[in-house]
């Protein structure tokens, strides 16, 4: 029997999402072309693969067996099709996605444009927002390269640590608050904004204060940090942001900063992509620009 090896790749997707239609969406193609493909699959191997069960999709016992073999030899089909030569960059045409913090975009975002564009003019970069809730994706293929506070917890998918940031307090210049030295029990007395893609009227400073037996009033969340610059600017409410990333929205918009007085540990920058993307020598090439767009505003990471 003549195998097709691109059912190697649909499998793989199927037994990932757990669905035809995340199956399909994963690899770009039509709900009922992916079922005519798991029936393909079915065929070939003699079994079920995905059943019904209530109103989703589960894994057989023998899908279960396969799952991690055929993740595997996906990935290394990957690698071995991958082109090794050098790319032409002139030539080049790709599209990425690009999904970071809204403060990374506006700090680094930029100066990758401009790099990518001007040594690759047939690369296009989407640069999207991040999504109210946390999903997959770098595995589903969605999204080329990301950013967090901490690595990547799951096994196919790589990390780059990239530097270090800290929290200040943004404020409108002439800010009552500004009079005298910031204490932790007059920043804590202030009203404050949040800054959450979820509408959250709490983050880590709020912890940090009841270790201290404090608390804060948070009056509204905004859904980015460049909107809550703004209601900061036009209001007596603080923000506390990462300073180094958004200096420069800082430096625009005439806010002032002051130190956090309440004890915080930095925030991690990292970058992540997907393995299968590790010897794609474009998606290589658009990791390196983004580690240089990342450094030129957090700084060289330092030795370890």
């Amino acid at each position: 029997m003549q195998l097709d090896l691109n059912l190697l790749t649909a499998l793989d997707a199927l037994l990932e999402e757990g669905s035809v239609a995340g199956a399909a969406a994963r690899l770009h193609v039509t709900a009922p072309a992916m079922s005519r493909t798991l029936g393909r699959i079915r065929k070939a191997t003699g079994d079920p693969i995905l059943v019904r069960s209530g109103h989703t999709m589960v894994p057989t016992a023998h899908a279960l067996a396969l799952r991690e073999e055929v993740h595997e030899l996906v990935h290394r089909a990957h690698g071995v099709l991958s082109s090794r030569r050098e790319i032409d960059l002139a030539t080049l045409e790709r599209v990425f996605t690009v999904r970071w913090h809204d403060a990374l975009t506006a700090a680094c975002g930029p100066a990758l444009v401009a790099a990518v564009h001007r040594r690759a003019p047939g690369v296009r970069l989407r640069l999207v927002a991040e999504s109210a809730s946390d999903t997959p994706e770098l595995r589903r293929g969605e999204v080329d390269l990301a950013s967090g506070t901490a690595p990547s917890t799951a096994p196919d998918v790589n990390s780059r640590f990239l530097g270090e940031d800290r929290l200040v307090v943004a404020l409108r210049t002439g800010h009552p608050l500004t009079a005298r030295p910031l204490t932790v029990e007059r920043y804590a007395s202030a009203d404050h904004l949040t800054v959450s893609r979820r509408g959250r009227l709490h983050d880590p400073v709020d912890a940090a204060l009841e270790a201290l037996g404090l608390r804060r009033t948070v009056v509204a969340a905004a859904p980015s940090a460049a909107t809550a610059l703004q209601l900061a600017r036009e209001t007596d409410l603080l923000v506390t942001v990462p300073g180094t990333i958004i200096r420069t929205a800082l430096e625009a918009l005439g806010l002032t900063t002051l130190a956090l007085p309440v004890p915080m540990e930095p925030i991690p920058v990292h970058l992540m992509w997907h393995r299968r993307h590790d010897q794609d020598q474009a998606h290589r090439w658009l990791r390196e620009q983004a580690y240089a767009a990342v450094e030129a505003v957090l700084g060289p990471v330092p030795p370890t």
